[in-house]
């Protein structure tokens, strides 16, 4: 088998069981998954792209929830607007994600954006968890939290796809 046809092979049978592992627990958001597993690919395929999948998109988790914090409880769409006071808080930590990659373990901007994007989307899709109530909480309504599980257990599939697709071409 080439490795293309075993690579997609152990990604569409990794992809349907996580699927509905996912859509039976509940709570965990596949699409973010997949946002990851392809992260994953896209930076590498390897140990290091595990790595620089995870962080990334942790870190881009992580200003996107400082960012909708920032948004909610600094009093600028008061005086700006809403939508001029988002703008520039996008801005700011849009560019700051970015600037990051003079760090060698944020280095990969396209993880960062992916899990700053990721985080956004949940947030704005499902606006009951745009509070600073869900933000703060402990909690699968903390978009944090719940796009960042969800990014990590997309980052390891994508590296447990990689192994099975592998395994299946060296069988061959």
């Amino acid at each position: 088998m080439s490795s293309l046809a075993a690579l997609s092979l152990s990604i569409g049978i990794l992809g349907g069981i996580a699927t509905w592992l996912f859509l039976t627990v509940g709570g965990v958001l596949i699409w973010a998954a997949f946002i990851a597993w392809a992260c994953f690919f896209h930076t590498g395929g390897d140990v290091n792209a595990l790595r620089a999948t995870i962080i990334g998109n942790l870190l881009g988790a992580v200003a996107a929830t400082v960012a909708a914090l920032a948004i909610l409880t600094i009093p600028g769409a008061a005086t700006l607007g809403l939508p001029l006071w988002a703008g520039i808080v996008v801005a700011i930590t849009a560019w700051a994600i970015c600037i990051a990659a003079n760090v060698k373990m944020f280095s990969v901007i396209p993880a960062n954006v992916y899990g700053y994007a990721a985080t956004f989307a949940f947030l704005l899709q499902t606006p009951d968890k745009l509070s600073v109530e869900a933000l703060t909480s402990i909690s699968m309504n903390n978009g944090l939290i719940v796009v960042g599980l969800s990014m990590v257990i997309g980052a390891v599939l994508g590296f447990l796809s990689g192994k099975l697709g592998a395994a299946m071409t060296k069988a061959a």
